[in-house]
């Protein structure tokens, strides 16, 4: 391989990144001028490309300090500022200072949550995430605000995802543990369990994509406290 297609090779992933990141930027514009569901569907692009710019370095073998640091920049642009403003424009600033605060508290969480996920990383677990990616908490504004264009009753409560939204910002700088599916145990007791869920999933996402994603994250968010919850009070058991 010559110099010249290394070093392409090499900024490949990184194109990845930045394009996350300008995306990330234009559904901030998007959601300046009152287009929210252009928005919502931009942070869910973006998505795709930060998940894509990981795989593509780890394939090409060019994993690099730069790409980590330059990819966790453009998560707080793509996951944190992005979601935060497309919240804000469509109900935050109906709520005056509370608005401001749950959208500036969202940025801030994430960004602590990017900066420990960096120093914690050699010493986690492939098989969990310690606190809510901010990934994850963005795709769970962007498809509530997306339920809130596609069901105009909801607007009345809107109060409930600025709530939730401060909750989820507080579960991404928690200790509390999340499944990653990175490594899935696929041992042959576990393989039809797996497939049905799948199933059952993929099945409520063909029939209701926007309906079953809001589902499907929601779960995936309560599911943490509540599995913490269960593990506190069992101990509080064993100890009587």
């Amino acid at each position: 391989m010559s110099k010249t297609n290394f070093q392409l090779i090499y900024v490949l992933p990184n194109l990845f990144t930045a394009s996350s990141a300008f995306i990330g930027v234009i559904s901030m514009i998007a959601a300046s001028k009152g287009e929210f569901e252009k928005a919502a569907w931009l942070i869910f692009l973006s998505l795709i490309f930060d998940g894509l710019d990981g795989r593509i370095a780890r394939l090409t073998h060019t994993t690099s300090k730069f790409g980590v640091e330059f990819d966790s920049l453009a998560d707080i642009i793509a996951f944190g500022a992005a979601p935060a403003m497309l919240l804000y424009f469509c109900c935050g600033h109906e709520y005056g200072r509370f608005g401001s605060l749950v959208s500036a508290m969202f940025v801030v969480f994430g960004a602590i949550r990017l900066a420990r996920f960096n120093v914690m990383a050699p010493q986690s677990e492939p098989s969990v995430f310690v606190g809510v990616p901010i990934p994850t908490a963005a795709v769970f504004i962007a498809v509530w605000i997306l339920m809130f264009q596609e069901y105009s009753v909801l607007k009345e409560y809107s109060v409930y995802i600025m709530i939730s939204t401060l909750f989820v910002s507080l579960l991404m700088v928690s200790n509390i543990r999340y499944p990653s599916f990175k490594k899935v145990d696929l041992k042959k007791a576990n393989v039809l369990k797996i497939l049905i869920l799948m199933i059952v999933a993929f099945s409520l996402l063909y029939l209701y994509p926007t309906e079953g994603i809001a589902i499907l994250i929601t779960v995936y968010l309560f599911y943490g406290p509540f599995r913490a919850l269960f593990f506190v009070l069992l101990r509080k058991k064993r100890k009587i």
